[in-house]
């Protein structure tokens, strides 16, 4: 027997084969190389799905918890108010009626009541315009520390009652104190991968319109004496449907209320 012909008849076998397999590599290579190109950027699935949205924020935010406590109402906080007939429902809350109920407008105009919660409400200037509820007759403020919102916090709250005139003729005050930084501050998911976070959950309808996206504060952990609050992106769905999502985790951030009408 000839060994070095079946030697070369070896060599020749693996080569053939080590390039049948080189083959095989290149070709699956470039069909996954193709695919990844191919594959729509989730800018492409909103324009694909009629979604818009307004322009979001290039530069990475950072941002950290905070804690806060509820505030101790005492008989000289309610000496202080004028013009309206409050009493204490606990310790942490004002309940209040005017002795002028205030007239709206037909058409709603929120600067209007911003102005008589400066002028008519203890610590007035630290709340923001959240939404009217026509169903309830209600109009609710939350309060903010930073410029952000403490979204659907029930300690830092002022909720607005109307009457059948459309008058402000009482209100209802809660709020928060001791609120203090904590740790050190980190990068906030980027606004663009929370809006992809509802879309993923189903809960960006086709033609919808994102018209508001701002950065405030949700309830963490929620303790007998204070609470941890998480930055957490509010999302404006068609000018009325709030969405919020954990600005640190990214998870959807579900709150137990049908109070998720928004009036600008």
């Amino acid at each position: 027997m000839d060994w070095s012909k079946i030697k070369t008849i070896f060599i020749l076998t693996f080569l053939i084969l080590d390039v049948y397999l080189f083959y095989q590599f290149m070709k699956i290579r470039d069909a996954n190389k193709f695919e990844f190109i191919t594959e729509a950027t989730f800018e492409d699935k909103l324009k694909a799905d009629e979604i818009k949205y307004i322009e979001l924020p290039k530069a990475p935010i950072k941002d950290q918890y905070i804690s806060a406590k509820p505030n101790i109402f005492t008989k000289e906080d309610i000496a202080k108010l004028k013009g309206q007939t409050a009493y204490l429902k606990d310790t942490k809350t004002i309940e209040a009626t005017l002795e002028k109920p205030v007239q709206l407008d037909s058409k709603f105009d929120a600067s209007k009541v911003t102005s008589f919660l400066k002028e008519n409400v203890l610590y007035g200037d630290h709340y923001k315009f959240f939404s009217k509820n026509d169903k309830k007759d209600t109009i609710t403020y939350y309060q903010q520390f930073d410029d952000k919102v403490f979204y659907k916090n029930r300690s830092g709250m002022v909720t607005l009652n109307l009457n059948k005139e459309n008058q402000v003729f009482s209100y209802d005050q809660t709020y928060l104190v001791g609120i203090e930084k904590m740790n050190k501050q980190e990068d906030v998911l980027p606004p663009l991968n929370a809006i992809e976070t509802l879309h993923q959950k189903g809960l960006l309808k086709p033609k919808s319109e994102i018209t508001t996206i701002e950065l405030g504060y949700s309830t963490l952990v929620q303790l007998a004496a204070s609470q941890v609050l998480a930055p957490t992106w509010r999302i404006v769905v068609n000018d009325k449907d709030n969405l919020f999502v954990n600005a640190f985790e990214g998870q959807v951030i579900n709150f137990k209320s049908d109070e998720n009408k928004v009036v600008e």
